[in-house]
């Protein structure tokens, strides 16, 4: 698919929205003692992370054109989201400017983070392999930048600064949808159980190589209720989009696997100062889906953008094969805002309650205490 022109303006939309943001904000450290009080910040995952990566490699997994970015940063910048995604609030919370993508041209301002993420990957190589840049390749991506930093900052100060930094992950949901939605032959050789340890096993390695590298507060968001994502439940549309069932014991299997491996990790006396957040984003999902009302939506199970049943088809600006597409006027009713991804509004208030919540939302830390959190 032909790249817009949309990316090769990227570098200099992200400079002005980083000038804007450090000028009138005041972010930007001025003194020795406000640059060793930096809490980096590390993003690693999917398409719910994504910040614009995908824009700089060969998929037709791209949101660089409009509608995405409709409602907030005019023109697109690879966020699929009308507006901002959960990493941009998060780092507004913690005084920090924009995360960008690690692979925008001209990037090597690494000590406030950076984002590896990318739409459409998983802790698999071989999940959507050569579309994507997998959680692997985006551990090696961060280990070069943990090379750039020692060099420029020094050994010892820029191991602080990793430990002092926090990793936050959205990663494996598409290890689970892949299987069912498009190599099917994937799941035949496992049961649920031993697919779900696999997936897992690999998060845990990159959890760990970042650990010695100095990483040591990481969030985790917990995955989604993908049986009823607009885009999931059209393979059940001859079904009377019921959802896709068959993947919700994967997804829950996931969820407690991943609780119990961070609370291992915590307890593990060889990780010291290991601390976590345990993010609950598939109950927040969930409540917004089917009492969107609640919570000042009108729609939680239509998209507000792409076309078929519940616009669960991925067409949003249709530039991914299917041209036709519907948008709705108003972004801000609906939780979903294409297909597969939320709208400004959704994440902004998942981001809130990340930020701030209670430990039966995000525990044992909220990501709050984990930014201000001390290393002993």
């Amino acid at each position: 698919m032909a790249i817009t022109s949309f990316p090769l303006c990227l570098p200099a939309i992200f400079t002005v929205l980083l000038s804007i943001i450090l000028t009138c904000h005041g972010q930007l450290p001025h003194s020795d003692h406000e640059k060793h009080s930096i809490v980096p910040l590390f993003v690693f995952g999917d398409s719910i992370f994504d910040p614009g990566n995908n824009n700089y490699i060969n998929t037709i997994g791209k949101a660089n054109y409009w509608p995405y970015g409709e409602t907030f940063f005019h023109p697109p910048t690879g966020r699929f989201s009308d507006g901002r995604i959960i990493p941009d609030f998060i780092a507004e919370y913690a005084k920090l400017p924009l995360i960008p993508p690690y692979l925008q041209p001209g990037n090597h301002e690494f000590r406030y983070g950076v984002n590896f993420a990318s739409a459409g990957s998983g802790a698999f190589p071989e999940t959507n392999q050569g579309m994507t840049i997998d959680l692997q390749t985006q551990l090696r991506y961060f280990k070069n930048v943990s090379r750039e930093l020692s060099q420029k900052l020094g050994e010892k100060e820029a191991r602080v600064l990793f430990s002092r930094a926090v990793y936050l992950f959205s990663t494996g949901s598409n290890d689970y949808v892949y299987p069912f939605t498009i190599n099917s032959t994937v799941l035949r050789s496992y049961s649920h159980q031993q697919y779900v340890e696999l997936v897992i096993g690999n998060i845990t390695t990159v959890i760990q190589e970042i650990y010695k590298i100095g990483g040591r507060k990481f969030g985790f968001l917990k995955l989604w209720p993908l049986a009823c994502v607009p885009y999931v439940r059209v393979i059940e549309v001859d079904k009377n989009g019921a959802c896709l069932d068959q993947i919700t014991p994967y997804i829950q299997l996931h969820n407690k696997g991943i609780s119990k491996l961070l609370q291992k990790l915590q307890n593990d006396n060889k990780l010291n100062g290991f601390r976590y957040s345990n993010i609950d984003f598939y109950s927040f999902l969930k409540e917004r889906m089917y009492h969107p009302s609640k919570y000042g939506f009108k729609e939680g199970m239509v998209a507000c953008c792409g076309s078929g049943p519940y616009n669960g088809v991925l067409s949003c600006g249709g530039k991914r094969g299917v041209t036709e597409y519907s948008l709705c006027k108003n972004p801000n009713e609906y939780v979903f805002f294409d297909s597969g991804h939320l709208t400004d509004r959704a994440y902004q208030q998942f981001s809130e309650q990340a930020w701030s919540g209670d430990t039966n939302f995000t525990g044992p830390y909220n990501l709050k205490a984990l930014f201000e959190s001390k290393l002993s």
